[in-house]
Parts: C-alpha cells; structure tokens; sequence
C-alpha cells in the first residue's frame, strides 16, 4: 500500500483519532511528542493504546514516539507496542544507529525516522540503507534543525526554503531512494493555504517524492490527489515499455517526437510496479 498522506494526531485527543479514520489518509501518526504536554503524556498512551486495540484499521496507524534521548521514550513503546501498531515514527533519528536502537526496545516493527531535526543527523542521511529493511520510509523536518542552529527560520519570505533546508530535504530525498523506500515529503505548516499546498506537493512528486505528511485534516484530500498517479501517466508508461518490447535489443527509441532511452524505461516499470501493474 503507497503511503501518499500520512496525518498527525494529537495522541491526548481520541476524539480527533476517531474522526480521522474517516478522512481518506493513508495512515494517521498518533502523536506523543511535540503536540502532546509533558504532563498529558501518560494520558496519551493511555488514549493511543486503546485505539490501537479498538478502532478498525481502515488506515495504517503509526505512533511518533518521544526522542531516544528524551527519557521518555522507553514509556511510550511499553504502553503502545502490544497494540501493534503499523511503525513508530522516529524523531531526532541520527542514522542507521538510531534505528538499531529503537529496534532493541520496540522489536521488529517498521520504522519512519524524521532524518534531518539536528545538525549531526545531516550527515547521517546516507547510512539508512544500511537499515532499509527496518524502514517505512524517510522523512524530514525544517522546524526543529532551524531551532537547533539558532537560525531565524527555515524559509523565504514567498515560503521557499533557505539553501541550507533545501540541502536538507535534498539529501533526505536521496537517502531515501538509496534505501530503496518511500521518501516522505515534510509537512506544509500554513493549513488555510491549498493553493499553495497543492503546488508544494506537486513540486515533491515532481521531485521524487512519493507521500507527505499532514498536519490538518484539510490537508489530506489535496495530498492524495497530488501522489495519487493519473490515467494519462500510466498510459505513457505502458508505451515507452510496448515501445522497447517491441524492439529489443535497441538502446533508444523516438516517441512522440522525443528520444527515449534506458532511464525512461526504468521510470515507467518504476511508475507502474507503483501502480501494482508490475512487480
């Protein structure tokens, strides 16, 4: 199943849990971290641990666990994990090695590390694939790293990200197909703005992302049309391979008054195994 929007959800408020099952997400990321006080805390694993165990699974479920230096972090996979939920959402990762590590306390159970919230994780991002088959995916933030430097913020003022955040989401975006999983593309913080979500997103897909991550469940429908692939895309995938099939043994080939090669080919048998047509 594509992972194209994966929701946020306040882990102390079931009452949103409950309605956002029925939002169209893709999976929903019961939150224990950021959104949730430190004093409500125990009250949202509490909350997360029975939905897990109550609600119907329409969607996947994945619980962001407290940082694995937080203190915290050991209290959150004991009260969620016998619930079974669908991964844990990592943040702070620091490379292959976090993962390791929350594997030790929270068994075989798939992983999405928020890759890039501290300065030392930067240059971490290539060592993933040395865990892939731990993970969900990747994915990456422009709040807490800013933070972290003492920088002003991430972003231009038309909302384009600053150089160094660029490079960040960069190198996530790579790491994450040379682990051979799903890059997730962060999160569009001005939730009244679907215009300019829907262009964010499509400047991810068109990138080489393959999901995002929501923080408002407005969010979720313009998401999924953006991830979600066209009718007129898969057609041109199914010709360019009729189109090699039909010629084998050449390198390249014109179609539509455009020479296609190797790379076109591998894109279209990428675009379709997406689709479920190849495996």
């Amino acid at each position: 199943m594509r992972l194209r929007s994966l929701l946020f959800v306040p882990g102390d408020r079931p009452d949103r849990m409950e309605k956002a099952l029925g939002l169209g997400a893709d999976a929903l990321i019961l939150d224990l971290e950021d959104s949730v006080a430190p004093a409500a805390k125990p009250a949202a694993r509490a909350a997360i641990a029975r939905f897990l165990r109550d609600a119907p699974r329409s969607a996947r479920v994945l619980v962001r666990v407290n940082p694995l230096d937080s203190g915290l972090i050991d209290e959150d996979v004991a009260a969620v994990i016998a619930q079974r939920p669908d991964g844990l959402v990592l943040p702070k990762a620091g490379g292959c090695t976090s993962v390791t590590t929350l594997v030790g306390k929270a068994g075989d159970i798939p992983i999405l590390p928020i890759a890039t919230e501290t300065p030392a994780a930067i240059f971490q991002l290539g060592s993933y694939a040395g865990v892939s088959r731990h993970l969900l995916g990747m994915t990456w933030g422009a709040e807490d790293l800013p933070a972290a430097m003492g920088a002003s913020t991430s972003r231009e003022e038309d909302g384009r990200f600053t150089a160094p955040y660029e490079l960040a989401r960069s190198l996530t975006l790579f790491g994450a197909h040379a682990a051979g999983v799903a890059a997730i593309e962060t999160v569009y913080p001005a939730f009244r703005d679907l215009d300019g979500l829907a262009a964010y997103a499509a400047r991810a897909r068109r990138d080489g992302f393959t999901g995002m991550m929501a923080i408002h469940p407005s969010q979720v429908a313009v998401i999924n049309h953006a991830f979600t692939l066209r009718d007129d895309e898969l057609a041109h995938a199914r010709a360019v391979i009729a189109a090699f099939e039909a010629n084998p043994g050449v390198g390249a080939l014109q179609m539509d008054g455009r020479m296609i090669d190797a790379p076109h080919l591998a894109q279209a048998r990428r675009l379709l195994a997406a689709a479920g047509e190849l495996k």
